[in-house]
């Protein structure tokens, strides 16, 4: 997939989670199901901390000068709700209360930390030739980081709609 096609995946993608969280009340947001589960705030919370996370490392990434041989990854499983991820130690939310405005704003603000990295590419094929270790996935191209941002946020609009929907 061409960064342009991903970058129309993202957008679209955005714009259906701030669609689904419009309107929602202030409880809608914060209340846990349980103490182990996350509040649509959370699961807020967590988008913006692992778009701050790939943000840096695709900046590292792009610092190599060396092309990588790193296959693509199958990024498809990260819309199989059925299989339960854990969320990195450093990507998962803080037990905060967020308003509907402070997390549009700082959705807001963590993409548009990632678009500065991406508008700025030279030469955005370079996505397709170098990479950068993934908590999950090890050795991941750099264009792989950037498609697998719209699919994670793509799995956890389900799971806010599942919130949602009690």
């Amino acid at each position: 997939m061409e960064l342009q096609e991903i970058n129309q995946k993202l957008s679209e993608t955005r714009d259906e989670l701030i669609d689904v969280l419009s309107g929602l009340s202030h409880e809608q947001l914060n209340k846990q199901k349980d103490s182990g589960s996350w509040s649509i705030s959370q699961v807020c919370q967590h988008l913006i901390k692992t778009e701050e996370l790939y943000a840096v490392a695709i900046r590292r990434g792009l610092k190599s000068q060396e092309d990588s041989s790193v296959e693509k990854k199958p990024l498809e499983i990260l819309l199989d709700r059925s299989r339960k991820l854990v969320a990195p130690e450093i990507s998962r939310p803080a037990a905060e209360i967020l308003e509907y405005q402070e997390i549009v704003d700082k959705l807001s603000q963590s993409r548009k930390n990632l678009n500065e990295i991406l508008n700025t590419l030279d030469d955005p094929t370079v996505l397709s030739r170098r990479h950068f270790i993934h908590p999950a996935f090890k050795e991941m191209l750099l264009i792989d980081w950037v498609e697998s941002l719209y699919l994670h946020e793509q799995r956890h609009i389900q799971q806010i709609k599942e919130i949602i929907a009690g």
